[in-house]
């Protein structure tokens, strides 16, 4: 995005209007209880496209937030935001992600949060587990899962040499010998970004061609 006027072009939320129901407030992390308490809008000039500067009200704790967001000058009924401030813990993962891969990698993050960093390099590779398992990987273990969908061209080499990393990581924590080092808070932190990375990889750059395609074939410009 080159400009705040591309928001909302190229990708975001369903409808041409603010998903209330999809933002979380950042000071009691109550999901969906907003109301517009202000809006000012700003036209793009020799333009139809409109960006919002909503100021929304929680109906919990009475906390704001203001939400800058747009809906597409096209008519694919798509619009997106972004919202500060913004909360500083993670209590969902993307919706497009599987359910199953967004449980494991939703604990990783809690254990990060409670600095478990063992708990969380476990979690970190189970979630890996279950995204290769769930993309069609076959094996007796997870190193050969990663490597089968390495084979196949799933995923790229750089990818393919970090998830070995995940595993030997996880598997350290998974399965501890006596005296044995604790996992590194930095390392936990890196692998369980890493999983971001792939899952982004894996689904949400697929969710989000998809979507373009579905606006392109309905014709909008």
């Amino acid at each position: 995005m080159k400009s705040w006027w591309d928001l909302g072009e190229w990708s975001g939320q369903h409808g041409d209007t603010l998903a209330l129901y999809q933002i979380t407030c950042p000071f009691c992390m109550e999901r969906g209880n907003f109301s517009v308490a202000f809006d000012a809008e700003k036209k793009k000039p020799n333009g139809s496209k409109v960006l919002h500067f909503s100021t929304l009200q929680c109906g919990s704790c009475a906390g704001y937030v203001m939400a800058l967001w747009s809906a597409t000058s096209s008519h694919s009924n798509m619009h997106d935001y972004r919202v500060l401030p913004w909360p500083q813990r993670i209590d969902k993962a993307p919706e497009e992600w599987p359910p199953d891969v967004g449980r494991y990698w939703l604990q990783a993050h809690r254990s990060l949060r409670d600095e478990n960093w063992d708990a969380a390099a476990v979690m970190a590779r189970s979630s890996l587990q279950i995204s290769l398992r769930e993309q069609g990987a076959t094996g007796n273990n997870l190193k050969q899962e990663i490597d089968d969908l390495g084979n196949k061209g799933l995923i790229p080499p750089v990818m393919r040499d970090w998830s070995h990393e995940v595993r030997e990581l996880g598997n350290d924590s998974a399965h501890p010998t006596p005296g044995q080092a604790a996992t590194s808070p930095r390392d936990a932190k890196d692998i369980v970004q890493f999983t971001h990375y792939l899952f982004e990889y894996l689904y949400t750059i697929p969710h989000r061609i998809a979507g373009y395609r579905a606006r392109r074939s309905g014709g909008a410009t």
